[in-house]
């Protein structure tokens, strides 16, 4: 059996474990260093940088993992410092210090020392972090006492890629909800047992777990009272039978999707180690994905490669100083909206408003709590998502837009020339969408680019690319997938899809659509990738439509001539 994970609390005593083991070293250095800066002017102001950073450093991360004494010691030192004070006095103030200091941490490495030290730490826990959840798959209860009413929504649930299981009665269901919670519910109102017998057991399971379950109503009955019910057990629709399974797919689609599918990324930017695993130790905790970064010089690299949502930045670090790598930064056009945000044992107002001035969002002082950490990060950058969504979705199906599309192709493909990486292009096209729009109208030709949008976001992975490359054309990069792979996904699709029914007026209809497959190395770039997709396309269309085709071009590079579907084959 493998061991399981450390805890928060361990992960934390390791750190101020290995704090306290550095200590002897940093303070054997800094010591050296001030016995240098005392044989000359020239020493002394080369050197008084470093002997700054060592007090700042030591007061911020002494605070942060509850070393106050150290931390106490470390501010004096700092003021000892700054202070326009005879340097007879200095000298003796900085030499009782560094002797309070070597007292301080012998007395930690004592085993009584590291024992009350650690036990005396308060562990920090997040009891709301969201858990990731798979886009792929949701399970969906359906309790319903008519299994003919109910059996075309079974089936579109099931095309959708949900795990759907039915029940004929409220008992049967609250046990399963008891032993296994699903994503989302689907409850009838009316039952034997009562006439809002399926409303009043959701509102006793809710009581139960004391949490809202994720549920909508479908009943034959539209009252005011079995509407009233539906709203005290906490429902957020309500229809009403016959109803549309597309309509009631859609929203249910609604309901189960988070609305921030992946972790927000931050940077974290410190020359202390030991400050800046803590501080990523809470973000992690916090749901957070992280990536540290110890010498300044290596933030622009990491900027590139890890593209995160949000910076920390120390602003004491040797090189540069925070103020200068946020200006750096701020420099660059990709970079002007990204947010900063400054960490440091800075109390002083004017040093900090000064700092503020490369475009910062947020100075937070060292130590800062756990929950003040986790809050500023979180609604900067989640502020920041908003403002991007805006920027680089399709409006009207949420997916990645035309130029989006384009560029996060560009720059995956770029990373796979480094880790020699495969992947393989999907173009897809409804078929006679033209039809649909002068048959059915344009509202119907747009719930059937929207469901396709949707069928391509909940059953594809989160990983992969998926845009609106225009009209009813979408592009959908799968990494790490051979093209025959591919073509198998997508073809499941295709099947799933064709099975959707569309509602129009008092009709209905069924659509189709068709794609082309390229691959990633044998198309080299971007535009290959591309115009080969779009060739197997064309040969989808001509062969039939409704099907699949893999390119069979290799190496084409040279930008060709793009073959257009004559008007009657769209």
């Amino acid at each position: 059996m493998s061991p399981s994970a450390p805890s928060l609390h361990e992960k934390l005593n390791q750190l101020r474990q290995r704090f306290i083991e550095q200590l002897p070293s940093r303070l054997q250095n800094a010591t050296a260093q001030w016995q240098q800066s005392r044989l000359s002017a020239t020493e002394e102001s080369r050197l008084a940088p470093e002997l700054h950073r060592f007090f700042h450093s030591l007061k911020g991360t002494g605070r942060s993992l509850g070393f106050e004494r150290i931390a106490r010691l470390a501010d004096q030192g700092e003021e000892a410092l700054n202070a326009p004070s005879a340097p007879s006095r200095q000298e003796g103030l900085i030499h009782q210090i560094f002797q309070q200091l070597s007292e301080e941490i012998q007395r930690l490495q004592s085993q009584h020392g590291q024992q009350q030290a650690l036990s005396s730490q308060n562990c920090v826990e997040f009891a709301d972090t969201p858990q990731p959840r798979s886009k792929r798959q949701r399970l969906i209860y359906l309790c319903d006492d008519e299994p003919d009413q109910v059996s075309q929504l079974l089936h579109h649930l099931r095309c959708f890629g949900h795990e759907v299981v039915h029940f004929e009665n409220t008992e049967s269901f609250f046990n399963a909800v008891i032993s296994r919670r699903p994503d989302a519910i689907i409850m009838d109102v009316q039952f034997p047992q009562g006439n809002t017998a399926g409303t009043e057991t959701l509102a006793s399971l809710n009581k139960l777990t004391g949490a809202r379950l994720p549920s909508i109503v479908l009943s034959a009955y539209g009252d005011f009272y079995s509407r009233l019910s539906a709203v005290r057990a906490g429902c957020s629709g309500y229809f009403t039978k016959p109803v549309k399974p597309l309509d009631l797919m859609l929203a249910i689609d609604e309901l189960t999707t988070p609305l921030d599918e992946e972790p927000l990324r931050v940077l974290v930017i410190d020359d202390d180690t030991d400050a800046a695993s803590y501080h990523a130790l809470i973000l992690e905790e916090a749901g957070m994905t992280v990536h540290q970064v110890n010498h300044p010089e290596e933030a622009l690299n990491a900027l590139e490669r890890f593209n995160p949502d949000l910076l920390l930045i120390d602003m004491y670090m040797p090189v540069c100083s925070g103020e200068e790598l946020a200006t750096i930064i701020r420099q660059q056009t990709a970079h002007i909206g990204l947010p900063i945000i400054y960490l440091s044992s800075e109390t002083d107002s004017q040093k900090q408003l000064s700092a503020m001035t490369a475009g910062v969002e947020a100075f937070i002082t060292k130590p800062v709590t756990p929950h003040e950490l986790v809050s500023a990060v979180r609604l900067r950058a989640e502020r920041l998502h908003l403002l991007r969504s805006l920027m680089t979705q399709d409006s009207m199906t949420g997916l990645y837009n035309h130029s989006t599309t384009t560029d996060l192709i560009g720059k995956t493909l770029a990373q796979a020339y480094r880790d020699g990486s495969q992947h393989a292009m999907a173009m897809l096209d409804i078929d006679h969408f033209k039809m649909v729009n002068d048959t059915h109208g344009h509202l119907a030709g747009d719930q059937v680019i929207i469901t396709l949008a949707r069928l391509l976001k909940t059953r594809l992975r989160i990983s992969d690319i998926i845009g609106r490359y225009g009209g009813e054309e979408f592009v959908v990069l799968l990494k790490g997938t051979t093209d025959e792979r591919a073509a198998e996904l997508i073809d499941a699709l295709r099947h799933d899809f064709e099975q959707v029914d569309f509602h129009a007026g008092d009709g209905h209809f069924r659509c189709t659509f068709s794609a082309g497959i390229s691959s990633f190395p044998t198309q080299p770039s971007t535009e290959s990738l591309r115009l080969s997709a779009d060739k197997a396309l064309y040969l989808a269309k001509h062969q039939g439509r409704n099907r699949v085709v893999i390119s069979q071009d290799y190496h084409l590079e040279q930008p060709v001539p793009e073959k257009r579907v004559p008007e009657n084959m769209i």
